[in-house]
């Protein structure tokens, strides 16, 4: 009897956690890859759960501090911030699914460009605990090839576990059209400490987050990315539909944790510096929730 395809799931957060479980049930032999070595120990032992509409699901999966040769698919979801970090197996496909920009960058100094697959989630999670994550809503998962890497094998892969997958010619304006609306949400949650659907109830905050969207497809356009919609207007939807979710920038500062902030309004930030464009509000935001950030060591 051959052994299963096995997948490494890099990150033990909400969207790892609920990535990792499907591919568990869809039959993968799943890898789950976390850096904290008491952390490791304990979902080896408890294994993962999945919360969704009432029921839960369990799922044990290997959990182990580096991604093992061999691998069919390596789907890097930690944080921004630690990309840098990461020691990717020179054989395997490897698909980012990070928030932000510059992560595909960045992996592809680490391992081959050719391998390096990169797009955007709108599956909905919230982590409950560890290795508990709740699935609050279903999205699509938009992929696409950075260089030359074939896209065929990963969307076989998402699909079989049960995830909407969408082809994306140019991942890079699906990464920049996510960052644009985060950039407009995510902070202003945070440094209101309000759910999402509160920044459209009064004027003054729906208009800065309109303003911040505008920023972010500016800068983006320096760089030759046209949106067919108004990203403006899809921030907006964005709140309307997720109206009592809570960004995970928010989390992060209610957890007294680093947020993604570099990777989105930082990163906007520095684009726009470059390409002389400036950005003001960006700017204050990006200074405000690095402030929140810093509270502790105040």
């Amino acid at each position: 009897m051959s052994k299963s395809p096995s997948v490494s799931v890099v990150g033990p957060g909400a969207l790892g956690c609920l990535f990792a479980g499907k591919l568990c049930k869809a039959g993968y032999r799943v890898h789950l890859i976390d850096y904290k070595h008491d952390r490791i120990n304990r979902l080896s032992k408890s294994g993962i759960e999945i919360y969704k509409n009432g029921s839960v699901e369990k799922y044990n999966v290997h959990v182990t501090s580096h991604i093992p040769t061999g691998q069919e698919l390596v789907i890097i979801l930690v944080k921004s911030y630690a990309t840098q970090n990461l020691i990717l197996p020179p054989d395997a496909h490897i698909l980012t699914l990070q928030n932000g920009l510059g992560n595909a960058e960045i992996l592809c100094k680490k391992t081959h460009p050719d391998k390096i697959l990169a797009g955007v989630t709108t599956e909905a999670a919230t982590l409950m605990g560890e290795g508990k994550t709740k699935h609050t809503a279903s999205g699509i998962t938009t992929i696409g090839s950075w260089t030359v890497a074939p896209v065929e094998k990963a969307v076989e892969i998402l699909e079989s576990a049960g995830f909407s997958v969408e082809i994306t010619h140019s991942p890079g304006q699906a990464i920049w059209e996510k960052t644009a609306i985060n950039a407009g949400i995510n902070p202003l949650t945070a440094i209101l400490n309000v759910p999402n659907g509160a920044l459209l109830k009064v004027r003054e905050v729906r208009e800065l987050l309109r303003e911040l969207v505008i920023e972010a497809v500016k800068v983006a356009g320096t760089e030759g990315y046209r949106f067919p919609k108004s990203l403006v207007e899809m921030a907006e939807e964005t709140c309307e539909k997720t109206a009592d979710n809570i960004s995970s920038m928010l989390q992060d500062i209610r957890a007294g944790k680093k947020t993604e902030i570099e990777s989105i309004s930082g990163e906007i930030l520095r684009r726009g510096i470059s390409a002389m464009l400036p950005t003001p509000r960006t700017r204050t935001i990006y200074q405000l929730v690095r402030g929140l950030e810093e509270r502790a060591n105040l």
